[in-house]
């Protein structure tokens, strides 16, 4: 297959590129700087230059192939649901009456809170990721239109052994602040999912997700986000401690409204359905024996003159 792949360069995008290229798909992918179409000449990717606001650069990249991964969306820019949006729609104009697959992303945390969650549900409206169900909602409308539409819902913690994304912000909390931090007791769980099983799931999608599925990408169900600063204080040779709620916006900045959140996810039924199965390691592990911490002899130092 030929496939068009938005956020080709990012974290996620390149392994899912590599995935698709062991098994002999062709990407072109969407780069709207020199830096990303220079990634992507290195992946080995067909680069198309634009942005998701170049609309008719979108149509005609997805019109020329055989199947679309959307995966770029403009992470701190307020308009950046309504964007979304509009170039799902986009795209699935392009492949309207094709039955060519149209796989877009969401996040679990579009989800309702304080219950194991599972790809039946509905978003919640006031879910943390409550404004990304937009994007799904034309995702599933275009599955009656001729497009072999899916959803994929990625856990909040997407990860492989480097500092990157929720866990890395926790991390650069602690650093910041000289103790790693949970608040309320620290029961609160997120799941995960390392980016590699990912990238198997995005391929498995293109290939077979029937119309209209909803797909769960997650691994750990939840990981308590005490046990996930545990190891952060182990690791850092930091102290650890409880975080009040009036000390949580100035502590974990970004992620101060989910970081009190209890929101597992199960994705038994996506399991099911395309024979997925994660086989690397779970978040815990990585955080382990990953490169998450290269400067912990500094900060261990750090941390001892902020005591």
């Amino acid at each position: 297959m030929r496939l068009f792949v938005t956020g080709a360069s990012g974290f996620i995008g390149s392994a899912v590129v590599s995935e698709l290229h062991d098994v002999g798909h062709e990407v072109l992918g969407l780069a709207r700087s020199d830096v990303s179409a220079e990634r992507l000449g290195v992946l080995g990717v067909e680069v198309v230059r634009g942005s998701l606001t170049d609309l008719e650069t979108l149509r005609s990249a997805a019109a020329g192939c055989d199947g679309v991964i959307h995966l770029a969306f403009a992470h701190g820019d307020p308009s950046a649901a309504d964007s979304d949006r509009v170039a799902i729609e986009a795209l699935g104009d392009a492949l309207t009456g094709t039955g060519r697959p149209l796989v877009i992303t969401s996040g679990t945390l579009v989800l309702p809170a304080g219950r194991l969650a599972s790809e039946e549900d509905s978003p919640d409206p006031s879910a943390p990721a409550a404004a990304r169900a937009a994007g799904e909602r034309a995702a599933l409308a275009l599955a009656g239109r001729g497009v072999r539409a899916s959803v994929v819902r990625l856990a909040p913690c997407v990860h492989d052994q480097i500092k990157r994304g929720f866990v890395g912000g926790l991390i650069d909390a602690a650093v910041r602040s000289g103790f790693a931090g949970y608040l309320g007791d620290g029961s609160q769980r997120w799941p995960a999912l390392h980016r590699r099983d990912a990238a198997r799931l995005y391929r498995l999608a293109v290939e077979a997700a029937p119309a209209g599925s909803v797909l769960h990408g997650v691994a750990d169900e939840g990981v308590p986000l005490g046990a996930i600063e545990e190891q952060i204080a182990d690791r850092l040779g930091l102290p650890l401690r409880q975080v009040s709620p009036e000390e949580a916006p100035a502590y974990f900045g970004w992620l101060a409204t989910l970081a009190g959140v209890d929101a597992p996810a199960s994705s038994a039924a996506t399991r099911a359905l395309l024979d997925w199965k994660p086989e690397h390691p779970g978040l815990l592990d990585d955080l382990t024996h990953g490169d998450f911490f290269p400067d912990a002899g500094h900060t261990r130092r750090l941390g001892n003159e902020q005591q």
